[in-house]
């Protein structure tokens, strides 16, 4: 075997691992949403969880990426240890699926139907189609897919390429000798799971023993071996991916070892028994890539069916190596684990975007009802939410901007933008609660006193503020787009009331019914209900707007006031949150006035006497 040889073989082995990499990638991009919503709607059901491993690693191609994967879920809360162990069994037999792929490289024959299978005559074909798409198409569903083609080609150029170089070796004797070594089971186990411990991929491993067997030197004896020693080697990805994780998520990753260990010691021991009783002849025959794909697949059959109805074993297993005493904490929400599916940390992350909107809107209810009801406890409630909303934007922030650097569909990339545009709206509506608090504790430790009419006006604008923020969060939480498009016309009415009440205040004072004093604190109240009722607004832009694919706010701003469904909204509002009629206001002022006057006559006369 030349260096030209050694160095197409290496050429070949890059470019399959490549191939490999980019279609499993390629594939995950196109399905990201499917997989999104199956994976976050499990269930306790031991068959949905096998068929879930089962269909997500036949799609993304790696049983290394789910088990991940898993580990990411149960690290997270999204699913309990007993619920990982079926979905573990389903992705060691999905994986099989990339093993009939690559059989094809061992087609042989000469009539056209036959021919058509062979790599050498499917693969140009594909990366041509492949090369149009990703020059070509338009759309990114499209472009996506053609990732899919090339990738595929790669992949299966790059086993060629080990192929022809590899057939050399079976003229060497030493290639010969190597072979019949990996026929003692322990030697064949011990090579399988080494060679995917350092590749990191069971599917890749298969693939390279898919090529060596097209030299015709690989009998059955020692692939057998080889190969579920392969399934061993796939499990370090997933036990390197749990260090640091919680108790159970380091569970669910010896779930993956135990299974495969169990799995490899039973059928090993069964496969040598029958070869040395009944002598089999298929033993010392070669092997090639067609067989591999079935004794992988049987392997992995045979494995789920023997360990299957002891699921919960597996666990209490699981729970007896790493115990109650080991291991971290609490669930971990954004585990970056869970970036090898950048659909599913999306969603994972919508669900930490929620609930941080909901605390802020609760903050913003609390520090509106303080302004007129005072109390420390509810106070520092509020002053604890705003620090929390502080964290939750920084860790969301940093989650979702590490989650951008992973390959995602267009609808996945949108749905990350407008979740880094929310975060900072939220985060700001707890610190106008937190201003909010302010002007109420100097209410209080001053005793100012507000005149009804500024009471009822002040009533009126917080009724307005509740709303809003009521229908902003209803909207985010259900992504209803309609509900989202009531907010702007309550929004500018919340500015014709706040520019009416700052004006009504400058006549106050003017007409010397309220003090400096008391507008300094209106005027503070005023601006940070006017200013977290603008936030709302871009909430609900953001929400608008990535649904139609964009995300042009003064667009939308600029010509939203025009339509029909805006007008008949803000006539409703206005209606609804009219204040108080300004004459009956000023003769109360009026009055307020000649008491005020009165007074300081009494208090006058009292001192010159």
């Amino acid at each position: 075997m030349g260096i030209e040889n050694v160095l197409s073989l290496i050429g070949g082995l890059a470019l399959f691992l490549y191939g490999m990499s980019a279609m499993g990638a390629a594939l995950e991009k196109c399905a990201g949403n499917q997989l999104k919503s199956i994976l976050t709607r499990l269930t306790s059901s031991r068959w949905n969880g096998f068929l879930l491993g089962l269909g997500v690693t036949a799609v993304i191609q790696s049983s290394s990426a789910t088990t991940v994967m898993v580990v990411g879920f149960v690290n997270s809360g999204l699913m309990t240890l007993d619920q990982s162990v079926y979905v573990i069994m389903g992705a060691n037999v999905g994986t099989s699926v990339t093993s009939w792929l690559l059989s094809l490289a061992g087609v042989s024959g000469s009539a056209w139907y036959v021919a058509i299978f062979k790599p050498a005559t499917f693969t140009p074909v594909l990366a041509l189609a492949g090369t149009m798409l990703l020059l070509f198409a338009k759309r990114r569903r499209y472009r996506d897919a053609s990732g899919i083609l090339l990738g595929f080609s790669v992949l299966m150029f790059g086993m060629e390429m080990m192929s022809g170089a590899v057939k050399p070796l079976a003229e060497l004797p030493r290639f010969a000798r190597l072979m019949t070594a990996f026929a003692n089971p322990v030697l064949g186990v011990l090579a399988g799971a080494l060679l995917t411990a350092v590749i990191q991929s069971s599917s890749a491993s298969v693939g390279i023993l898919q090529a060596l067997s097209m030299t015709g030197g690989v009998t059955w004896a020692a692939a057998v071996p080889v190969i579920m020693g392969q399934n061993i080697g796939t499990c370090a990805t997933a036990l390197i991916s749990s260090v640091g994780a919680t108790k159970d998520a380091r569970r669910a990753s010896v779930v993956h070892l135990a299974f495969n260990v169990v799995g490899t010691a039973v059928w090993l021991a069964a496969f040598c028994a029958a070869t040395a009783l009944f002598r089999l002849p298929l033993a010392a025959m070669p092997i090639n890539p067609l067989g591999i794909a079935i004794a992988h697949s049987a392997f992995n059959l045979l494995s789920t069916a023997t360990l299957f109805p002891f699921g919960s074993r597996l666990a209490a297993l699981a729970r007896a190596i790493v115990p109650e005493g080991k291991g971290s904490g609490g669930v971990i929400s954004l585990d970056e684990r869970l970036f090898v599916t950048p659909s599913v940390a999306l969603e994972r992350a919508h669900g930490e975007l929620l609930q941080m909107a909901q605390r802020s809107v609760d903050a913003m209810n609390r520090s509106m009802d303080l302004l007129f009801r005072y109390d420390p406890a509810d106070a520092q409630r509020v002053m604890e939410a705003e620090e929390r909303a502080d964290s939750d934007e920084d860790q969301l922030g940093s989650y979702l901007v590490k989650l951008a650097a992973h390959p995602m569909n267009e609808g996945d990339s949108r749905e990350l933008s407008k979740y880094l545009h929310m975060i900072g709206d939220l985060e700001r509506l707890s610190d106008h609660a937190v201003n909010l608090v302010e002007s109420a504790q100097e209410i209080d430790e001053k005793r100012l006193a507000f005149p009804a009419s500024t009471r009822e006006e002040l009533g009126t604008i917080i009724a307005a503020v509740r709303e809003i923020l009521s229908i902003a969060l209803s909207a985010l939480w259900d992504e209803n787009l309609e509900e989202a498009g009531r907010v702007e016309p309550l929004e500018q009415v919340i500015d014709a009331l706040n520019r009416a009440i700052r004006d009504r205040q400058i006549g106050r004072l003017t007409q010397a019914t309220s003090t400096i004093e008391i507008g300094f604190v209106i005027s503070d109240i005023l601006t940070n209900l006017e200013r977290a009722a603008d936030h709302c607004s871009n909430l609900a832009v953001a929400l608008i707007e990535t649904a139609h694919n964009s995300f042009d706010v003064h667009e939308y701003l600029s010509g939203v006031e025009s339509r029909r469904d805006y007008r008949e909204a803000f006539e409703g509002f206005m209606e609804r949150y009219a204040l108080a009629n300004l004459e009956d206001e000023q003769k109360e002022d009026r009055s307020m006035k000649m008491d005020r006057q009165k007074g300081d006559n009494i208090a006058n006369f009292t001192t010159e006497v």
